[in-house]
């Protein structure tokens, strides 16, 4: 299946993600630790939805859920209303750290999960086409220690891409870049959902981040983590940092989490 683009991507390669009053909590040694309580949330399909909150306050375990990588302790997830149980290459998580094996080339690792599903013969053009789209075709060849830590994110999200996700969960995927790489790799996240189409859940520390990509910014608060507030982002894209509404908004979301000086 080669990547559609456009408006025929937003009809066919999304779906709608509805969290409906989920808790969750670890045992550690014995002890209940509490992350999440009740949260509701409903993400439309190809919407892109940004989470803010405190560190430590249960957004990558929002993910992980999302993900299927576990169960909710209470409440349940739903995709196009169907219950997420287990991991599905529909819905896919990238990291911050893009773990990329090193002794593969790029090509290998992009390819890694068609081939783990048996169906690398079938669709070794949908390599080709994901990293077209993070615009790496040139370095097929190459190996992890020869690219750059930017480089090596877009080999992440192209390894994503190839397994046609309609639901792309980011956990803070340019938290380990240089500033200048991550204000470049924003501008490429952005091209690539709107070009492709998928629907996107974005963990970030960043609010200019999540004021600039995000149709909707979701303001947790401090474990266990509840929504506190939301917050719509009413711009089109490409939208410009010293907007002064974004500003504006800027200095609001950062007020909800309790900073009121601007930063």
């Amino acid at each position: 299946m080669a990547f559609a683009s456009g408006a025929a991507a937003a009809q066919i390669r999304n779906v709608a993600l509805d969290i409906r009053a989920v808790s969750h909590h670890y045992d550690l040694d014995g002890q209940k630790l509490d992350v999440l309580d009740g949260i509701e949330l409903s993400v439309k399909p190809g919407e892109f939805v940004a989470l803010l909150g405190p560190s430590g306050s249960g957004k990558s375990t929002l993910l992980r859920l999302a993900a299927g990588l576990e169960h909710p302790s209470a409440g349940k997830l739903l995709e196009d209303g169907a219950q997420i149980g287990k991991p599905d290459p529909s819905h896919i998580l990238v990291f911050q750290d893009p773990t990329l094996f090193p002794w593969r080339t790029v090509w290998r690792n992009v390819a890694t999960g068609l081939e783990a599903r048996g169906l690398l013969a079938q669709h070794r053009h949908r390599v080709d086409e994901a990293l077209a789209l993070v615009k790496l075709e040139k370095f097929a060849n190459a190996y992890p220690h020869q690219l750059s830590g930017g480089m090596a994110q877009r080999v992440a999200i192209a390894r994503a891409l190839v397994n046609d996700p309609q639901l792309l969960l980011l956990d803070e995927p340019f938290g380990k870049l240089d500033s200048l790489t991550r204000l470049s790799m924003q501008n490429e996240l952005l091209a690539l959902w709107r070009k492709v189409g998928f629907t996107a859940l974005l963990v970030t520390h960043d609010v200019e981040e999540a004021i600039l990509l995000a149709n909707r910014v979701i303001v947790l608060s401090d474990r266990p983590a509840r929504i506190i507030a939301e917050v719509a982002v009413d711009k089109p894209h490409p939208r410009r940092r010293d907007d002064p509404d974004l500003v504006e908004l800027r200095r609001s979301v950062l007020a909800t989490l309790g900073i009121s000086q601007d930063v």
